[in-house]
């Protein structure tokens, strides 16, 4: 084979690698799908329906209320004002969503995931103390750092992070996700309060604590009707 033949073969290899690169299944949005044969029962997913060009007006393109404080009276002590699709639907396929957090002194965001979405996040007001763990495979390292006022952290998709307050003053940061519904799994509230509750045996030995421990855990946790 000559020198243009290998040629040729090596852009034919790229141009096929690139192609089954890119075509691979659209990131979900939505915490499960299940398939269904009947269509009279299924439902649009990963989105929304779009609506009419010819409609769309500067309005579905804005929120308003980002400047009003969220109520930190809690038991965490924060508060997280989120701008997803479902409130801001021109963002719907751009993939990218705001929240903003409130913390009282002392608060915190609980450790949490988001399944779909990378977190940046920027302090505006006070002091955080902010971390993420890194995955089994890596040792479960923790990162964590100290921010002020203008600082910035990111968390990276999926990885189980927290944001804390140690000062005597309130605290407010903004954070932008790489998802227009990123999802948010609460780890105490998603462990100690599923419905129906987790068989205590399991979580007892999992966190190695006493069955007494657990049960009280979930009473804790337990969802509110």
């Amino acid at each position: 084979m000559n020198s243009g033949a290998h040629f040729l073969l090596a852009v034919a290899i790229l141009a096929l690698g690139a192609s089954i690169s890119s075509a691979y299944d659209p990131s979900p949005l939505q915490d499960f799908c299940v398939g269904i044969d009947d269509p009279k029962k299924a439902l649009f997913v990963n989105g929304k329906f779009c609506k009419d060009p010819k409609m769309v007006n500067a309005n579905d393109f804005s929120f308003s209320g980002l400047n009003i404080p969220g109520d930190t009276n809690n038991k965490v002590g924060s508060n997280v004002t989120n701008v997803n699709v479902g409130k801001l639907p021109g963002l719907n396929t751009l993939g990218i969503q705001l929240v903003r957090i409130d913390f009282a002194p002392y608060g915190e965001n609980p450790p949490h995931t988001h399944p779909r979405g990378t977190e940046i996040l920027v302090v505006v007001e006070g002091t955080l103390y902010v971390g993420f763990v890194s995955s089994n495979a890596d040792g479960n390292r923790l990162f964590a750092k100290i921010l002020n006022k203008g600082d910035v952290f990111v968390f990276p998709i999926g990885m189980i992070h927290f944001q804390f307050n140690p000062g005597h003053y309130p605290a407010v940061a903004f954070a932008g996700l790489s998802s227009q519904d990123a999802g948010v799994i609460t780890i105490a509230n998603t462990v100690f309060g599923s419905t129906p509750p987790i068989n205590p045996d399991i979580l007892a030995k999992a966190f190695q604590l006493d069955r007494n421990q657990v049960e009280l855990l979930q009473q804790k946790f337990k969802p509110k009707n």
